[in-house]
């Protein structure tokens, strides 16, 4: 049986061989530029500047919570930007901006692209960062919507 994969490693060095999504999520308000993403900006520019344009032709597009978009970033990585979140947190936030039922919408998405792929998917603890959400509501999404489908999952806590 296929099961989530834990590491120490940075999920924007993604292991293994074969195609490879890396996963994360982003907000509805086309912010970019706290958390995760600083990473993916850093490896790799095309995710930023594909997720502000897909933002700000939203009007025109699928844009929104549960949406996923793909951004070819090497010739076997992709990077997957899952609306996950509702707006971001501030210092005058009550709630947090984590929405377990995009999450879900959005990994149905990664889920039936990677099975298209062949790929394997790669992640920090979606959701649980800057979102506010945590692992013990986001890892059963994952393995229903992923792992039980057999793609392999690898989930990265940062470090060495």
């Amino acid at each position: 049986m296929t099961v989530i994969e834990y590491v120490r490693g940075d999920a924007t060095a993604p292991r293994g061989k074969g195609v490879k999504i890396v996963a994360h999520v982003c907000n509805d308000l086309g912010g970019w530029g706290r958390g995760f993403v600083l990473a993916v900006s850093r490896r790799w520019p095309e995710p930023e500047a594909a997720f502000r344009r897909w933002h700000r032709e939203r009007a025109g597009n699928d844009f929104g919570l549960g949406a996923a978009q793909f951004v070819r970033v090497e010739p076997y990585v992709w990077v997957a930007n899952l609306v996950g979140q509702r707006g971001i947190r501030t210092a005058r936030s009550t709630g947090v901006p984590v929405r377990y039922e995009a999450i879900d919408a959005a990994l149905g998405r990664l889920a039936d692209r990677a099975a298209g792929l062949g790929a394997s998917v790669h992640m920090p603890r979606i959701g649980c960062g800057l979102a506010g959400g945590t692992w013990d509501r986001v890892e059963p999404l994952v393995l229903q919507r992923l792992v039980k489908r057999g793609i392999p999952v690898t989930v990265y806590d940062f470090g060495g």
